[in-house]
Formats: C-alpha cells, sequence, structure tokens
C-alpha cells in the first residue's frame, strides 16, 4: 500500500503544480492584461475549479483504466501494440485505477478546503510576482547597462551603432515624417 500512497502524492504534486501554473496564469492575465486588482478572494473560484477540472481528468483516467483492465482480462494472446494489454497487466491497470481515483480524490478534498484554495492562490501569485519581477530585472539589467559593467561593450559597440544606423535612425526618422505629415493635414483641415 505504500508504493499506491506514494504514488498518488507524487500525482497530487504533479497536479498541484498544475494548477499552480493555471493559477498563475489567470492571475497575470487579469491584472497586467485587463488591469484587475489583486484580490485573492476573486481567484479562489477560478482555483477551485481548477482543481476540481484537475480531479475530473484523474477520474476520467481512473475510469479508463477500469475499461482497460476489464477488456485485458481474460485475454492471454500476444499483445499488438504498447495499449493493447493483456490479461497479466489487470493487476497494474487496476493498481494505477487506484492511483487515479485517489490523486482525483484528494484535489477534491482540496478544493472544497477554503484553507487549501487559499494557499494555492497565495503561492501562484508568488510565482506570477516571481516572473514580473525575473522581466523586469532582465528588462532594467539591458536597458540599464553601463558601459564600465558590460564586459562585451567594446566588442558589441560596432553591432549597436550599425543597429542604430540601419534600425532605429530610420525608424525615428519615418515616425517624424508621420507626425509631420499628421500635423501638417490636421493644420490644413481645420477652419481659419
Amino acid at each position: 500500500m505504500g508504493k499506491t500512497a506514494d504514488a498518488i502524492a507524487e500525482g497530487v504534486a504533479i497536479a498541484t503544480a498544475a494548477a499552480r501554473l493555471t493559477v498563475r496564469n489567470h492571475i497575470l492575465v487579469e491584472t497586467i492584461a485587463h488591469g484587475a486588482p489583486f484580490d485573492p478572494a476573486a481567484f479562489a473560484p477560478f482555483a477551485h475549479d481548477t482543481l476540481i477540472a484537475l480531479a475530473d481528468e484523474q477520474q476520467q483516467a481512473g475510469d479508463l483504466a477500469r475499461r482497460q483492465a476489464k477488456k485485458a482480462w481474460g485475454r492471454f494472446s500476444d499483445p499488438d501494440g504498447t495499449h493493447d494489454y493483456r490479461d497479466r497487466d489487470t493487476r497494474n491497470l487496476r493498481k494505477r485505477r487506484r492511483q487515479y481515483v485517489g490523486v482525483a480524490k484528494e484535489l477534491r478534498r482540496r478544493a472544497e478546503d477554503p484553507e487549501a484554495v487559499r494557499e494555492l492562490v497565495e503561492h501562484a501569485r508568488d510565482a506570477a510576482w516571481g516572473d514580473v519581477e525575473a522581466n523586469l530585472q532582465r528588462r532594467l539589467t539591458v536597458e540599464g547597462m553601463r558601459p564600465d559593467l558590460d564586459p562585451d561593450y567594446e566588442r558589441m559597440r560596432a553591432a549597436r551603432m550599425q543597429s542604430l544606423r540601419l534600425v532605429d535612425l530610420p525608424r525615428l526618422a519615418a515616425h517624424r515624417r508621420h507626425v509631420t505629415a499628421a500635423a501638417a493635414e490636421a493644420a490644413g483641415d481645420a477652419p481659419d
């Protein structure tokens, strides 16, 4: 029984990580893309539904293992492929079913536990903040680099200057022409 319990614990850990990733992405979209304030209570229903969806997925996998075991029972010929189970596989399929069902049961228990849902949302928020912080750090490091702190400054200077001449200055000139043309058009359309 210890091996089944270990497999269930591992399955719950993997599913929890998946739930945290899903909730993290939802937090990022809602707070950054849609400008919503972060309120743990607002994200709790989504976290709950995410855990339930993962539990349903595990239950479906358990049901599939049960059907496969039923189909394999009494079949003693050689299998035709990886998922062509035989009687000798039924014990493993029953064990796999117990593991899937155990993971589903634990995920449902956590979904109904407000403290577990709150903890999931908090860990997802921390992960989302970690992503934002890392992105800002990366941008600040690149955009705020000083020549005396960059060991490749001299070696990359020629490439940066070429990029400035071939990309940035033409883009700036095109933008300036567009702004000037728009201002002239607006001045020409304005009544005297």
